[in-house]
């Protein structure tokens, strides 16, 4: 079963905490000095925030799965819509060690498609990027530094 993730970048942590708390009625599952997550089960949602990121706002957005044949359902999904991966494989960030890839929306919105495999101590094992001026959290790839071809969304709306 898929759980949404949304991970925000946040200014305060400790006030953003307070307020996540309050808004969700639930304890953070994960607190560190520069991250938080709640792990709800109505919604089924992976939020996190944390303070790595350059400006206020929803850093991405992604799916956890439950097991490696969901990523790799997710994965499929991706190719038949002729949007290129950015496969990570097994690496460690936001605190978790996880097998992952990113797909990046035609507005440059990355989604994290992810199965955790365990905790980690640190935020991530490095701050690699795909450009040097791209400091994101979660190795979180960007529309404009990287040269994901995604293809084009039909004319439908909302």
């Amino acid at each position: 079963m898929k759980r949404f993730h949304n991970h925000v970048h946040v200014e305060d942590i400790a006030t953003s905490v307070a307020f996540y708390t309050n808004l969700f009625a639930a304890e953070p599952a994960r607190v560190e000095v520069d991250y938080a997550k709640w792990m709800l089960d109505d919604p089924r949602v992976n939020f996190a925030i944390s303070t790595r990121g350059t400006k206020a706002g929803v850093d991405h957005l992604g799916f956890q799965v439950d097991d490696v044949a969901e990523l790799a359902e997710l994965a499929q999904r991706a190719h038949a819509a002729d949007m290129a991966l950015l496969d990570k494989g097994e690496t460690t960030c936001c605190y978790a060690r996880s097998d992952k890839h990113w797909v990046v929306d035609p507005q440059g919105l990355a989604w994290e498609h992810f199965h955790t495999l365990d905790r980690a101590p640190v935020y991530g094992e490095s701050r690699q990027t795909v450009s040097s001026t791209d400091a994101t959290a979660c190795c979180a790839p960007r529309g404009k530094s990287v040269s994901i071809p995604v293809k084009p969304a039909g004319s439908a709306c909302c």
